[in-house]
């Protein structure tokens, strides 16, 4: 009988949703809904924009990683911000740990979250975690979102190089030749057409 009022109250414990979480779990949507179009918007615009520049590949590819850099950087500080804020009201949780740079250190634990590096030395108690885990998930889904885009990049510019017949059907070589040197019929009448 014991054991039974133990297991209806582990329960009743692990299915209980408080105000708070449901706050911070709406807060954390708003989030990633945020930076994912925030992302999006910067890939795209990275995207479009390079595809019209006239860079050499290598300078297309660093202004699209520093593009990805920035949007990154900039999603790290959006949650960071809102861990200063929700810090704010102990009734939706907060960030234990050694706090020695003030408003930066929300930066670091975002930083750190973001990534999934998880060091430790900060932890959320609390609601606040839903924000946690939401940041942790958004950030790996971000920064694959980024590897990925480059790697598409890379593959377009590059693909001559690895696949020489890729461009046009044609080998590099093939495609400096002038039209004489590929061999096209010249007529030996001028009035005759091929």
């Amino acid at each position: 009988m014991e054991s039974d009022a133990l297991i209806l109250d582990a329960a009743a414990r692990s299915f209980h949703v408080s105000g708070a979480h449901v706050l911070v779990g709406l807060i954390s949507a708003a989030a990633a809904v945020v930076c994912a179009l925030l992302h999006y918007e910067f890939m795209s615009i990275s995207s479009r924009r390079l595809a019209r520049a006239r860079l050499p590949r290598r300078t297309r590819v660093f202004v699209l990683k520093l593009a990805m850099l920035l949007a990154h950087v900039i999603e790290v500080w959006i949650f960071a911000g809102l861990y200063w804020v929700l810090d704010r009201f102990p009734s939706l949780g907060h960030l234990d740990g050694p706090f020695e740079e003030g408003a930066l250190d929300f930066v670091y634990f975002s930083a750190v979250s973001f990534t999934t590096l998880g060091f430790g030395d900060i932890t959320p108690m609390g609601a606040i975690r839903i924000l946690c885990g939401t940041e942790a998930l958004v950030g790996l889904s971000l920064i694959t979102w980024s590897a990925s885009l480059a790697f598409l990049e890379m593959q377009r510019d590059w693909a001559e190089f690895r696949h020489p017949k890729l461009v046009s059907g044609k080998t590099r070589e093939e495609r400096r030749k002038r039209p004489r040197e590929e061999g096209h019929a010249q007529p030996s009448n001028p009035t005759e057409t091929p």
